[in-house]
Parts: structure tokens; sequence; C-alpha cells
């Protein structure tokens, strides 16, 4: 380490080795730690002008590997793997990274979603500042109006003495002059001490009232930019409705290539049978990362990443022709060429029994399984204004918004990651295939799943507190079992594993989101981890982005649009799935989802389409053609329903669009853990119907947490201050450990929770309810 090295308070600055690549290894890097920013450079010279990379301490993990190695993580999305030269320097770097990541955290409570954002102006408040100086300023009148009234009367005593000739009587106006002078500096006295009060207040007032200008001068601009914004918006959708109704409704393709007939058809014709699918990218997305560029925020990074593919997939597409319509295809000629393979080779397919893909079907409940719960309480019908809380929060992260029971629905965000497992019966199947490009199939057709319960679901659900936990045992009737904890406050994670029959699922979800006040956009930053016990065939997969629409005016509504890339690194098999985003003016089914399974060289196995909010198809790809110089030619055979959406349960519009599974997730059970959401008051007095109740309870466990939190942030700075070692909050049943896949730190399942239950030993949980 070298000497060029200082150490104020969570300030530090010095020498460490960084991991760069495979090739370089670790690399000798210039590091200073300052307002909360970890920030390095190749040398101390570089400092003046260039910035190799910068991590966020605010939002990051820190952790230790042995003696020497430091690893910073923000959820994946950026990793530093940092050597010190001893563990001495590393015991110092460590306690300096707690104590600025500690810091960096109390400058971001303002907008903590614990604590209140910044309110709109009281116009109570403002009535009594001005009632207090218009007050103040009638004193200063009534000062003013004595001080005239005696200035007059020794005035006119000083004249009558200039005209008096006998000194007896200038002795006797003497006397009457010292009064009147004395009464004209009492009342001057008066007037200072009035006019020094109103400086007072009214300098004490300046701040609140530039503060007050300034909210009202930010609100009038983003109204204005929104009205400019909305009415650009309306112009375009005008023009475009017009384009649109001038349209012709049948497009000219070209015949085969070297011909030079033409056809026309309808394009309604063809929808069915001929669609694109875009082609995996060249890269995965799961890979351990080193970041080179400056950090601002991991929802703006994935976004970008998101855009980034979206741009890259331009091109990257390929044509697919099935026998799933009567109707000719709009391509016939391309497709007649290929008639006499395409039969055989169906023929050669069906004789090795490759097609058997299983099809979807509704799974049937075991006979003595519990009986559950049918229905919930019917939503109240309390109104409230969406706007006059959202306005409020226009370029915020929704989980730093604290927000009334309103809008809310009675489950917390870690019930709404078990209703992922809705239809669980899809890793079922794939459990059972033997063939990997089939079983990946299966894999995405769950994946698609989990966002049909999504479609009319506009309402939030709880924000978890820290420690707390989910468990849904349903072995008995669907073979799986899940287990929940919110692992970590900044950034608020969530940690999950589930054991199915033959599979076990494990993720890490985080998200950042995005306002802007006609939308809302939530972007998941973790990672979903699948292995199939049997094959031991390992799925990774990151969800897609959804947004909610109409946020101002109008009907809710949700969307999930993007890419998604499902990877098995055992057999490099991928599918690669594409969300359209639903547009107006376009000829596509809306909320369309295109995939295409590719074995480990890129050759294609099977295609899928179909919605993400009804149903999913897949066909075995039967022949390949290449020989157009554009988009590749994928043939299939028939096409195989392989997820179907469920109905909802009668009544479902007055239990917050519920489907069957998460009706039954906030049903009370006995011998919970102590912390399980089901015991969360607040949460079960909205479900009771008692929403002013839940609200004063939301309050009270927000008020619990955050002093939960000053005081561990109190213990730390105290250790670090000591010099001890320093570990802030630990979660009960994961543990902080490296993820063999990406090479990120990610939260491991300890595997001890149910033990724990069959014992009801629940001494380690902490006491978060009230």
């Amino acid at each position: 380490m070298s000497d060029n090295r200082s150490v104020h308070q969570s300030n530090y600055r010095g020498w460490l080795y960084k991991w760069t690549n495979y090739l370089r290894g670790y690399q000798k890097r210039w590091f200073v730690l300052q307002n909360g920013l970890l920030s390095y450079y190749r040398n101390q010279a570089e400092m003046a002008h260039t910035c190799r990379g910068t991590i966020n301490l605010a939002n990051a993990y820190i952790h230790t590997e042995d003696s020497n190695t430091i690893v910073i993580s923000n959820s994946g999305t950026h990793t530093f793997y940092l050597k010190a030269t001893s563990e001495v320097e590393r015991q110092k770097w460590v306690t300096a990274l707690e104590l600025a990541r500690a810091d960096a955290i109390k400058l971001s409570e303002p907008a903590d979603s614990d604590e209140e954002v910044e309110p709109e102006p009281d116009k109570n408040e403002l009535h009594n500042m001005v009632k207090t100086l218009t007050a103040k300023l009638e004193d200063m009148n009534t000062c003013n109006d004595l001080i005239a009234k005696h200035g007059s009367g020794l005035q006119r005593t000083l004249t009558e003495l200039e005209s008096m000739e006998s000194h007896n009587e200038a002795g006797s106006k003497l006397k009457v002059i010292s009064e009147r002078a004395t009464m004209f500096r009492i009342t001057t006295n008066a007037m200072i001490n009035a006019c020094g009060e109103y400086l007072d207040v009214a300098q004490a007032q300046v701040k609140r009232l530039q503060k007050i200008v300034n909210y009202e001068h930010e609100q009038r601009m983003k109204l204005e930019e929104m009205v400019e914004q909305l009415a650009k918006e309306q112009v375009t959708l005008e023009t475009k409705a017009k384009q649109s109704m001038g349209h012709v409704q049948h497009k000219k393709v070209k015949g085969p290539a070297g011909s030079d007939e033409e056809d026309f058809f309808d394009a309604l014709d063809y929808q069915a049978e001929e669609f694109e699918v875009a082609l995996p990218h060249l890269q995965t997305k799961h890979r351990r990362t080193d970041s080179n560029i400056s950090f601002d925020s991991q929802a703006d990074e994935r976004s970008s990443d998101l855009s980034s593919e979206a741009e890259e997939s331009e091109g990257q597409e390929a044509l697919v022709y099935s026998h799933k319509s009567k109707q000719g295809s709009p391509k016939q000629a391309v497709a007649s060429v290929k008639s006499q393979q395409k039969k055989n080779a169906q023929s050669d397919v069906k004789k090795n029994g490759e097609t058997h893909l299983v099809a979807a079907k509704t799974p049937k409940v075991p006979k003595g399984a519990r009986v559950r719960r049918s229905a919930v309480p019917l939503k109240a019908n309390y109104s409230l204004n969406l706007w006059s809380i959202m306005k409020n929060c226009i370029g915020k992260d929704l989980s730093k918004i604290p927000m009334p029971v309103n809008f809310s629905e009675p489950l917390s965000m870690l019930q709404r990651l078990t209703e992922d497992f809705e239809y669980s019966d899809c890793l079922d199947r794939a459990a059972a295939c033997e063939d990997a490009a089939e079983q990946l199939v299966h894999v995405a057709a769950f994946t698609i799943s989990s966002y049909s319960t999504t479609t009319n679901r506009t309402t939030k659900p709880f924000n978890p507190l820290l420690g707390e936990t989910y468990e849904c045992d349903r072995l008995d009737d669907l073979g799986w079992r899940s287990f929940a904890e919110q692992v970590s406050h900044h950034p608020p994670t969530a940690s999950q594993y589930t054991e199915g029959n033959g599979w076990v699922l494990w993720q890490e979800f985080t998200m950042g989101s995005k306002f802007r006040g006609k939308y809302l956009q939530i972007i998941p930053l973790g990672i979903a981890h699948l292995v199939f016990k049997k094959s031991g065939n390992h799925y990774t997969w990151r969800k897609v982005t959804t947004t909610v629409h109409n946020i101002i005016v109008g009907k809710l509504w949700v969307d999930n649009h993007g890419e998604m890339d499902i990877t098995n690194h055992k057999t490099q098999d991928k599918c690669h799935l594409k969300y359209s985003a639903y547009s107006y003016f376009s000829r596509e089914i809306p909320r369309k989802v295109t995939g295409v399974v590719t074995d480990q060289d890129g050759g294609a196995k099977w295609v899928l389409t179909g919605t993400w909010d009804k149903r999913m198809e897949a066909a075995k790809v039967v022949h390949i053609d290449e020989s157009n110089k554009g988009k590749p030619v994928f043939e299939t055979g028939p096409h195989v329903c392989i997820w179907e959406k469920r109905p909802l349960p009668p009544g479902a519009d007055k239990m917050y669009n519920f489907t069957t599974l998460a009706v039954t997730l906030n049903e009370p059970e006995e011998g919970l853990a102590p912390t399980d959401s089901r015991l969360r008051p607040d949460q079960r007095a909205m479900e009771d119907g008692k929403w002013d109740d839940a609200n004063k309870l939301k309050l009270q466990l927000e008020e619990k947490q955050r002093a939960a939190r000053k005081k561990r942030e109190a213990e730390v700075e105290e250790a670090s201050k000591r010099g001890e070692s320093v570990k802030g909050y630990q979660p009960v049943w994961f543990e902080m450990k490296q993820d063999p896949i990406t090479g990120s730190p990610i939260h491991m399942y300890k595997k001890q929770y149910w033990g724990c239950k069959e014992k009801s030993d629940w001494s380690i949980c902490p006491n978060i309810f009230l």
C-alpha cells in the first residue's frame, strides 16, 4: 500500500489489485472512496481527467472471500473483485467501505420507502404564517401612530416654549416637554422592538417560503412538460389514425426466388401460419461481468441493456411456416419447393418418436389433499385519487414511495413471487423429458406463464419488511413447497427457494423502477436458477420489463415486453423469447410472444408462438432454408399447446383479480414462523376490509423498522470506530455466497427452515411485527 493514502471518516484512498479479465488477471489500480462512491484509476495522475469505473455503495453488498479478497456487488450488475496486500489492509478497506455505505444510506434516507416524501405545502401552515406576519405588521402600525401622536405633541410644546417671554412659564413648559420626550422615546423603542420581531419572523420563514416557491415552480414545470408531451402524442396518434384509415388492406408479396410472379393476399389470411422469431444473441447475459463504466443506477443499466438488445436483434430474425392453418400460405411457392422434403422429414421424425411433446393439461388435485379457501373478502370501496399521490413521485423509485394501502392488494411481494408457480405443472412435464431441447420448451412455457397473472393486476403488493418471510407448502396437492425471505433493505431484495417433483428453483429478486407520470416501468434485476435432479440440466434467465400504463388518465393496463434468454449451462442449449410491446396501430396480436430453441451450435430445434396472457404453442423445426439472402426460413410440423391460462375464480373482479393460487396465499395457518407475511397486521387488516386501521398499522410497522435500522447503523459505526470487524444485517435463512454461474454474490438458502418448522423452534427469528 502506498503512503499516499488517507482516511477521513468514511473516505479512503490507496492501491488495490482489481480483477480485470482472465487474460490479465489482477491489475494494480488506484482506488478513491468518497461520498459513498468507490472509483478507481490506473494511477493517481488519472484522477484529474479519467475515471475507469465507479460503484455506488448505497446499493451494494460488501463481503470477503479470503484473508485478502474483497467483493463488492450491485445485484450482479456491477461487481468488483479486489485484493489487498495484507489482511490488515483488507480490514481497513472493509471498515472504510462499511462506514461509507452507512453514510450513503443515510444520505438517501429522505427518498427511502420508510421516510416521508417532501409533502405538498400545507395551506393552513401558509395561512398561519401570513396571520403571524400580519399581526406583527399591525403592531408596527400602532407604534407608528403613537410615534406620530407623541411627536406632534412634543413639536407643539416646543413651539409654545419659543413664543413665551416669562421665565416662570418657560419652566413649567420644560417639565411638559420632558414628559412628552419620554413618551416619544418609549414609543420609538416599542417601534424598534416591533420591527425587530417582524424581521425575526420573516427571516425564520424565508427558507420555508423559498421551498414553497421552488416546489410550486417544479410542479408547474412538470405539469407543463406532461401537457406538452400529451399534446404531441395526441397529434401523433391522430396522424397515425388517418394513415391507418387509408392503408390498403391487401399486401403485395413476390413469388419464389427467380420468379417474376406476384401474389396478392389479405394479411389476415396468413397471420396464423406465418410469423417471425427473433434469434438468440451471440453473447449470453449470464456471465461474470466487470464493468468499466460509471454507475448511475441499476435500473437505467438494465433498461439500456434491453434497448441495446433490441437494436442488436434487428436483422437477427427468421421466418416460420407451419401447417397450422388450412389456408394457403402467402408464400406457397416457397413452401411447395420443399414440400416433398418436408413430408419425408416428418415421416422420419414420427418414426423416431421425437415429436411426442407432452401437451399441457390441467393438473388434478389428489384425494385427501387439504381443502383450501376459494375466495377472499371482497375489496372495500374506498375512493382515492391516484394522481394526488403519484404527482409528488415523478422520477423516483417505486420501492422508495410510501403508498397508502388503498393502492395495494392484501399480498406481500414475497407472496407475489410465489405466484410464479401457478403453473408449476409445466416444470413437472419438463422434469419428465429426456430430450434437453424438449425440456427447454416446457421451461420456456413456465417462464411465460408467470406473466399471465399480471393481466388485470394493477394493484401494488406490500413491500416486505427486512427479515419478513413467507412459506407455501403445497406438497400434498401441487407437489412443491416454497420459502422466501426479505434479505436486504438497501437495495430491497428477496430470495426464494422452491422444491418440486424432480426440480429445484431459486431466485434473488430485486428491481428498479421508473415513474414518468404517464407510465410506470418495473425492471427486474435478479437471476432465476432452475435445476432438474435427474438430468442435471441447469437453467438461468432474467425476467422482462413490466409497464403499467395510464397512470394519469384512463383505465390502468399492464404490458410485459423485452427479450429473455433461457440458457442450459450443461448442454449450452438456449431459448430466446421476444415479448412484443403492445401498440395501438400494430397488426400483431396483442401481448404476443415468439421464441426459438437452439442447440449449442445455434441450430433451431423448436419454435414457440402465442401470447403471455392466454396460450403458448410449440412446433418442431423439420427443415431450415437458408438459401434466401435475407432471413432464414424455418418449416415446422404441427403445433402443440404447451401452456394455457386457466380461468379466474368466480367473482375475481371483486377480489383484486386474484387467481386460484393467489386466493390461498394469505390464508391463515398454524405453526408459521413469527415473521411470516400472513401474520403481518396491516396486511391482514386490509384483507378484512379495515383499511383505515391498516394504514395506521402500516405507519407503526415502518416506524419500528426505521428505529431498528438506525440502531443497527449506530452499532456498526461504533464497532468501526473501535477497529472491530464490521458486519451489517445478516439474513436468518439465507447466506451470501458466490454464484457459480454468474460469479456474482447471491443469497443462497441454508436449508434449515423446514427443520425448524418441524421442531416449532423459532428462537432465531427477529421480532419485526407489532
